[in-house]
């Protein structure tokens, strides 16, 4: 299923008044981390290098029709891509608890086993969330639905903080959008108590629909997936591949919480789990298997509490790879620390 989002025109006129009239007040807006292009790096590549010759202007960005009061201050401006690599990192101690204050030194960045320049290191990102909730509402999954909505309405209440957006969406055999990015609490915890039930379990269309939203949100956000199923695919039109490209592609995180209506694993269909799994891992989040669905509060709580303290790490690749092409990424930290990140990503055009 695709996500369609409107876009705003900029009018004609009012760009030609300000591009005739009005060149000093044109202002070039760089991603996150870029402020350090206002002058050349000797030490850069050469495409990091800041350009002796004037750029035509990009074109505007759609904006998320919840966000409009984010992106106007954007209009007018130019976007400039200088292929920054922003990488999230969780490090967990022998106890699953989250390592805040490590220092720069602890980290090791590798891109296809070059090891890189850490350009950006932010001990606790202030970067805002963009979250995308999904429950799934088959009826395989039903029986433990009431639990599940109110420990996703309490998570929704501790995660959203100024500047976050959550989605939520329902996961049958077709994928449906409860509610769409806001901060409003109250409304994403009334969609989430609106919960179908439906007949199949579409974990790929899922995946996928949820890597496109978030990829129309702004660069400069973290973009996560939380997943909560009993893993069972059954109906989706994607395959495994598709969904585990736009994830990369997307560059969110993914959070799965798997609901085993049956604890043997000989004793139920295992192929959506190891799938999962798989995706999982590649996008740098985590699974999880509760026990039994009390265990769920605590979980949003770990998720929560990993959000709040993750590492940022940017880096400008060096030898840049061709373009359109996936490349690995390895994260190391000195001590006995559990490392999670993105494991790899898709490169823009050149």
């Amino acid at each position: 299923m695709h996500l369609k989002l409107p876009m705003r025109a900029t009018p004609y006129t009012a760009s030609l008044f300000a591009f005739l009239f009005c060149p000093a007040l044109l202002v070039i807006n760089l991603l996150p981390g870029d402020t350090s292009l206002a002058q050349d790096k000797p030490d850069r590549p050469p495409w990091a290098q800041k350009s002796k010759s004037a750029s035509a202007p990009a074109s505007q960005p759609a904006a998320a029709p919840d966000d409009s009061q984010d992106s106007a201050p954007q209009r007018g401006r130019i976007r400039v891509n200088v292929n920054l690599v922003n990488v999230l990192v969780s490090a967990l101690d022998e106890h699953n608890r989250p390592a805040p204050d490590l220092p720069r030194e602890s980290f090791q960045l590798f891109e296809e086993g070059v090891e890189q320049k850490i350009e950006i290191f932010e001990s606790e990102t202030q970067l805002p969330l963009d979250l995308v909730l999904m429950i799934d509402s088959s009826l395989s999954a039903h029986k433990e639905i009431a639990f599940e909505q109110e420990a996703a309405a309490h998570f929704i209440g501790q995660v959203l903080r100024p500047g976050d957006r959550l989605a939520v969406f329902a996961v049958g055999e077709s994928v449906t959008q409860l509610a769409g990015f806001s901060d409003n609490v109250a409304t994403l915890q009334a969609a989430v108590h609106r919960m179908p039930s439906d007949a199949g379990t579409s974990i790929y269309d899922a995946v996928l629909l949820a890597s496109r939203s978030l990829e129309r949100r702004g660069e400069d956000r973290r973009r996560v997936i939380i997943l909560v199923t009993d893993a069972g695919e059954t109906t989706s039109n994607s395959d495994f591949d598709a969904a585990r490209k736009g994830a990369v592609r997307s560059g969110s995180l993914l959070y799965t919480i798997v609901i085993r209506p049956v604890k043997n694993e000989s004793g139920r269909n295992t192929a959506g789990e190891h799938a999962l799994e798989t995706i999982t891992d590649t996008m740098g989040g985590a699974m999880f298997y509760p026990d039994a669905v009390s265990e769920l509060d605590g979980i949003f709580d770990r998720i929560n509490r990993e959000l709040r303290t993750q590492y940022r790490l940017g880096y400008y690749p060096n030898p840049r790879g061709p373009a359109s092409t996936y490349r690995q990424i390895e994260v190391k930290v000195s001590g006995k620390y559990q490392v999670r990140h993105r494991k790899s990503y898709l490169t823009g055009p050149q």
